[in-house]
């Protein structure tokens, strides 16, 4: 495979574990308010609300779920954390909600592993 081909692989490999993640979470009652939010900060992949919690995910895909959490960076994390208070300033400002932010790792399986507020406080 030439690099270009295993980028579009790559790519839509993400994008589908993306959707697969945003359902795991609607099923959980969660409303996907934005998939891919991007800013001059960064990408959220998923934004969500549930009642009065506003859910921002990072979802990492790979072989096993170690090396998806591998995968990210404290500087990646300090990017969402600055694109999710970008993201209230400009969607949700002046209204009262707790925020969560966490990752979601997909394996080759496509068993999905959640990790609550893993990238809160960076």
């Amino acid at each position: 495979m030439t690099k270009t081909t295993t980028g579009k692989v790559s790519y839509h490999a993400g994008q589908a574990a993306e959707f697969q993640v945003a359902r795991h979470y609607e099923r959980d009652g969660w409303h996907v308010l934005q998939h891919r939010f991007k800013n001059a900060a960064g990408e959220i992949d998923l934004v969500l609300r549930r009642n009065d919690t506003v859910l921002f995910v990072e979802v990492k895909r790979a072989r096993t779920h170690d090396i998806a959490a591998s995968r990210i960076s404290l500087q990646q994390i300090a990017r969402i954390n600055q694109s999710a208070e970008i993201f209230v300033a400009e969607h949700l400002s002046g209204q009262n909600f707790e925020m969560r932010l966490d990752a979601a790792l997909v394996d080759q399986k496509g068993e999905i592993q959640i990790i609550p507020n893993a990238l809160a406080g960076f």
